[in-house]
């Protein structure tokens, strides 16, 4: 029976890749509260340990999705805010 519980917590990474950021990062701070206050089994600190690291991950990248985009947003001559083409690193070195 362990392991069905550990096949459900493998279930929960592209649960955690469709929350919005504001959510992620909530289920992230109630995590780090609980490890810090409670004292929990090494097994549960794990397992928490392992799905905050899932939505540290997750928030990252919507973090860096969003840089983009905002990198992207030029404004035009009547003030206007346009989206630009990312220039790619790559062209940058030739």
């Amino acid at each position: 029976m362990p392991s069905a519980s550990k096949n459900a917590g493998q279930n929960n990474p592209a649960k955690a890749v469709s929350l919005p950021f504001e959510e992620a990062l909530k289920k992230l701070e109630t995590i780090v509260a609980a490890m810090e206050s409670e004292e929990l089994p090494l097994e549960t600190l794990l397992a928490k340990y392992e799905e905050g690291t899932r939505l540290a991950r997750t928030c990252q990248e919507k973090l860096e999705e969003a840089e983009l985009k905002i990198q992207q947003l030029e404004k035009t001559a009547a003030g206007e805010m346009k989206l630009k083409a990312l220039a790619t690193p790559e062209g940058s070195g030739e």
